[in-house]
């Protein structure tokens, strides 16, 4: 009998708040929240301690607010409170298939989800639960990215699993370059030097200090993030 075991206790799934959005250009679609939610349970099931880091940027986008003359620390918290909103979304979706999740927030909002104390967290995951990390990491400057990134190494998660529209990283941008390169590993050190994209250099950097991969991969592709951590699939490892 083949073992089908998978290669990770505990891990870190960090997508965009633009996932969310389906083929919408602002906002939730609930039928897309419900298809991740069921990508998450498939690897739920598998007995697989789960992490989530949402973005916000489909509801608001600090750093799009600031360039348009919004003060950048408001902004930054309007777009942690975007998160919140996203979370508690998916929060839903989660319960809707009998996934029991905590929203834990590091801006304390006690009415809506826990406000965040690690030992609880990891409490949290030992039950069987999903935590969903949601308002960043409470500080304005510091990407959802850095936030995945600080959680994942807090909770002692084994990869960040990143969620994006393609099936790893690129050389250059594959939808508008038909000669794009993807990796299927790449240094932290040349993710930082080429400016890759897979994340923010501090997230990367963090990432980098505490030895922790990051898998990029299509979120996009049904059965994705439950193949990668059977061995399976197409994505790109960002490690030392």
């Amino acid at each position: 009998m083949i073992d089908q075991s998978p290669s990770y206790r505990r891990v870190m799934l960090k997508i965009s708040g633009e996932a969310l959005m389906g083929d919408q250009g602002y906002g939730l679609h609930p039928p897309t929240v419900a298809r991740i939610a069921q990508e998450v349970k498939s690897v739920h099931d598998m007995g697989v301690e789960i992490c989530m880091v949402i973005g916000g940027g489909n509801i608001f986008r600090g750093l799009a607010g600031s360039a348009q003359g919004m003060e950048r620390t408001t902004a930054d918290y309007m777009g942690m409170l975007a998160t919140v909103m996203n979370a508690l979304a998916m929060q839903s979706a989660l319960e809707g298939v009998g996934i029991f999740t905590r929203v834990i927030s590091a801006i304390p909002m006690d009415q809506v989800c826990e406000p965040y104390i690690r030992r609880r967290a990891v409490r949290h995951l030992e039950k069987g639960r999903v935590c969903i990390f949601a308002a960043g990491t409470g500080n304005p400057y510091f990407t959802t990215d850095t936030a995945a990134t600080l959680r994942a190494s807090e909770m002692g998660c084994e990869g960040v699993f990143k969620g994006t529209k393609v099936d790893g990283v690129y050389d250059k941008d594959p939808n508008k370059f038909a000669d794009a390169k993807r990796y299927d590993t790449v240094s932290y050190d040349e993710a930082l030097e080429k400016n890759l994209g897979v994340m923010d250099a501090t997230a990367i950097a963090l990432a980098r200090d505490n030895q922790l991969p990051i898998i990029v991969f299509s979120l996009d592709a049904s059965g994705g993030f439950r193949s990668i951590l059977n061995g399976e699939g197409t994505y790109t490892r960002v490690q030392g």
